[in-house]
């Protein structure tokens, strides 16, 4: 069994492209996130339609952003596409260990052998293989888990992580971007599409 439980809340939406840059700008104002999340619900912040999705989106959104370094945040706010999208992947996978054992495991594991193509069957050996390990996974029924796949290929698509059709795209990281990241932190590539060459320079 595995100390550390599957969280699946990422269930709960996508990438948070959209709603993101303009809560971690109320975390500016205010450099507390109980702060933020409360003027999030009271002001929403996300435009939800109603207060249950308000709550629960804000919540999955805060969880992912208050892992990330005021650096990051700051680019998040004045980045461009790819690099907001870069920096919203790694809030994804630091949050969901799920996110992140597949992106090491499975995302970057083909990419090192040349097989770009990421398909469902590669979701559900990999899903397999942890419930071994994970029993909270196995009381998941096989609409959860349907729900489970199609969210983490939609995130994968909205980062830019997957092509629209599946394909695993050639992430190039910004100068910008790596300085944001700490020198120790190489888990915090090795959840791109990246060789070990790559990472190397990047931690110079």
């Amino acid at each position: 069994m595995s100390d550390l439980e599957y969280n699946m809340s990422f269930t709960a939406g996508g990438l948070f492209y959209i709603e993101s840059p303009d809560i971690a700008e109320i975390y500016f104002d205010c450099k507390d996130w109980k702060v933020v999340k409360q003027k999030t619900y009271d002001d929403n912040t996300i435009q939800s339609k109603t207060q249950a999705s308000l709550k629960r989106f804000s919540r999955e959104i805060i969880s992912r952003l208050s892992l990330l370094n005021d650096e990051q945040l700051a680019l998040l706010l004045t980045g461009n596409a790819q690099e907001k999208k870069a920096l919203l992947w790694i809030a994804a996978c630091k949050k969901h260990k799920f996110i992140n054992d597949f992106a090491i495991e499975v995302l970057r594991e083909k990419f090192l052998h040349l097989d770009y193509k990421m398909t469902y069957r590669d979701f559900d050996l990999f899903f397999n293989k942890k419930s071994e390990w994970h029993p909270e996974l196995e009381k998941l029924t096989v609409t959860t888990i349907s729900k489970i796949r199609q969210v983490l290929f939609r995130i994968m698509r909205e980062a830019d992580i997957l092509l629209a059709n599946d394909e695993i795209n050639r992430i190039h990281l910004s100068a910008r971007l790596s300085k944001t990241i700490s020198k120790n932190s190489k888990a915090d590539y090795l959840v791109f599409p990246l060789s070990d060459a790559e990472i190397s320079r990047l931690l110079i």
